[in-house]
């Protein structure tokens, strides 16, 4: 029985066809796609009830004008979509993101905690500490490493694999993620980087007078909210990453796993370890 996908876009440019063609590429994938900002209304467990897995390619609660006095406009989630997004955690809804959705609803911390860190398009604060705008290197050639060969997001990828697409510098939580992938791109040195902010006001490619703490290698991880298993994969700026079978691979592993009964148990059983972590 195929797998039913919703793939959520919005807030972000790219280039459709080729985006849309991977889904088309995956034969257990039944995939319907919404863009916000209608999306946010199909944000909730009964509207999502038959839904396997949702692939957010979003970038909700910023919209991004380039060039212009206030490139970078921010907006706050409503208290409805946040109720409706916390039963999608707690009915266990199996969700993936990708690339640049680490950047969404950048007012609300607990979007960045459910994902696992956070892209900041311009200077924030984030579990109190305030960092610059986050970095970014288009058509970088990476040499990935799987960490965790035996995850079932893992299955058919190669130990190593190399691939050109874009990385970013920003924070993220190591502690409350499972590794994945890491990259062999250097990420302790923020002059590898451009700042966000300055290509937001037209000057791309540029770090002049902008520095970012050391960031991390890692550019895929799965964790768990609520009852819900998660997965996040860095990559996938455009076609070239698209076209790539392991990304294509990785994706295809990420949809099964977290709709599958056995991310269900592991997140039964990471509940469990941390109930009992508590209690000692």
């Amino acid at each position: 029985m195929k797998k039913k996908v919703l793939v959520i876009t919005g807030g972000h440019p790219f280039e459709k066809d080729p985006f849309f063609e991977i889904f088309n590429s995956f034969e257990n994938v039944d995939w319907f796609h919404e863009k916000h900002p209608k999306a946010l209304s199909s944000l909730n467990p009964e509207k999502c009830d038959d839904i396997d897995a949702i692939v957010f390619y979003d970038i909700p609660g910023i919209e991004l004008k380039r060039n212009t006095d206030s490139p970078v406009e921010v907006s706050d989630p409503t208290s409805e979509y946040k109720e409706n997004f916390e039963l999608l955690l707690k009915a266990g809804q199996g969700l993936v993101f990708l690339h640049h959705a680490i950047a969404g609803w950048p007012s609300w911390e607990r979007y960045a905690d459910v994902i696992g860190g956070r892209f900041h398009y311009q200077p924030g604060s984030l579990h109190g500490v305030n960092y610059p705008d986050s970095g970014y290197r288009f058509d970088t050639t990476q040499e990935i490493r799987v960490v965790d060969p035996d995850h079932p997001i893992c299955e058919g990828i190669p130990e190593s694999f190399t691939i050109t697409d874009e990385a970013y510098i920003c924070p993220i939580f190591e502690d409350s993620i499972t590794p994945v992938l890491r990259s062999n791109f250097n990420f302790k040195d923020s002059s590898n980087f451009y700042s966000s902010s300055l290509a937001m006001k037209g000057e791309m490619n540029s770090n002049e007078i902008w520095e970012h703490p050391k960031g991390s290698d890692l550019i895929a991880w799965v964790r768990h909210e609520s009852l819900s298993p998660i997965t996040y994969i860095q990559l996938g700026d455009g076609p070239v990453a698209y076209a790539d079978t392991n990304f294509r691979k990785l994706l295809s592993n990420s949809i099964n796993w977290v709709s599958s009964k056995e991310a269900k148990n592991w997140v039964m059983s990471e509940r469990l370890n941390q109930i009992t972590d508590q209690a000692d």
